[in-house]
């Protein structure tokens, strides 16, 4: 046992040996992402959610409170005030009342919509208040969209799982499959615990970051495939422990790379391409992270379980 773990010699830092206490971290992120949605719930945007959504931007500072008031005279159904300061602008939503056609339910959807306008340049001559987009997305098109994101991310996993299983070996596939998942968990686990909106950006940007985090993982274990041939006589963990010493440079310098793409996003850009970029950076984080803590000591689990040396 002893013998398999040594990796001395296989680089300047020691990732295999850090392993046990970054897995103990890992699995409370997850636990507490866990915990988190199940207490504090998913904030859905009204792609998921359904209903009106109204962006409204003042020239001049307006308190969300009188914005509220307005919401409640109007006695719009399940409203929130959502505010962005640095551009006084706001989102107003609320539920629409439902006919018994769809072109009943745009007439109750269009009189809603002109009574807030209305009653927002009523209060706020002096502010200009300025309507800048109108969504509406109905109760069962946005249970239909839950679903299909469900199905999206399963099917991503399920694809992977067999790519990898196909391309090295199958006990390289669960490590890889399982670090994604960490990494989707982590970012939606921050976004609750912020209280982020979770819409089909948010969506998009945790299927990037699958691919992302993919795309680091690969490459090690390419690195390791190479290092097996060169180094039969290692254990499994001394070659990963290798293989994460040459790519760690590589590693580094394109998290950054995309880091500072993603920080031009997040601090030039503004409403749901800042909350993009937002999840985007958390994510290549967590990437970078799990392709060393997490995936690889479940390669190496998985090699002590079935007493495989090497890929086929």
């Amino acid at each position: 046992m002893k013998s398999y773990f040594n990796v001395q010699g296989s680089g300047k830092f020691d990732f295999i040996g850090k392993t046990k206490i970054f897995v103990a971290a890992s699995a409370l992120a997850v636990i507490a992402t866990l915990v988190l949605v199940a207490t504090k719930g998913l904030n859905y945007g009204i792609d998921f959610a359904g209903g009106t959504e109204i962006q409204v931007q003042f020239n001049g500072n307006v308190d969300s409170a009188e914005l509220r008031k307005i919401a409640d005279n109007l006695n719009l159904a399940g409203s929130q005030i959502q505010g962005f300061p640095e551009s006084n602008e706001f989102l107003i939503r609320f539920q629409a009342a439902q006919g018994q056609t769809a072109s009943e339910t745009n007439q109750f959807l269009t009189k809603a919509v002109e009574s807030v306008t209305q009653s927002l340049q009523s209060a706020f001559t002096d502010k200009n208040p300025t309507i800048r987009r109108v969504d509406s997305v109905g109760p069962q098109v946005g249970d239909q969209l839950k679903k299909n994101s469900i199905l999206a991310a399963f099917y991503c996993f399920l694809i992977i799982l067999i790519y990898v299983g196909l391309r090295f070996d199958y006990i390289y596939a669960p490590g890889a499959v399982i670090c994604l998942v960490h990494d989707t968990l982590v970012t939606l686990g921050v976004l609750v615990l912020l209280g982020k909106e979770i819409n089909v950006q948010i969506l998009a940007a945790i299927l990037t970051i699958i691919g992302y985090s993919l795309n680091d993982t690969i490459v090690i274990f390419d690195r390791v495939r190479e290092n097996l041939d060169l180094h039969p006589e290692k254990s499994l963990p001394w070659v990963l422990n290798k293989s994460m010493n040459e790519m760690l440079g590589r590693t580094i310098m394109t998290s950054a790379t995309t880091l500072a793409a993603v920080a031009c996003l997040f601090f030039f850009a503004d409403g749901v391409i800042r909350d993009f970029a937002f999840a985007m950076s958390i994510g290549i984080i967590a990437g970078s992270y799990s392709t060393i803590y997490v995936a690889s000591p479940i390669v190496v689990l998985c090699d002590r379980l079935l007493n495989k040396r090497k890929i086929a």
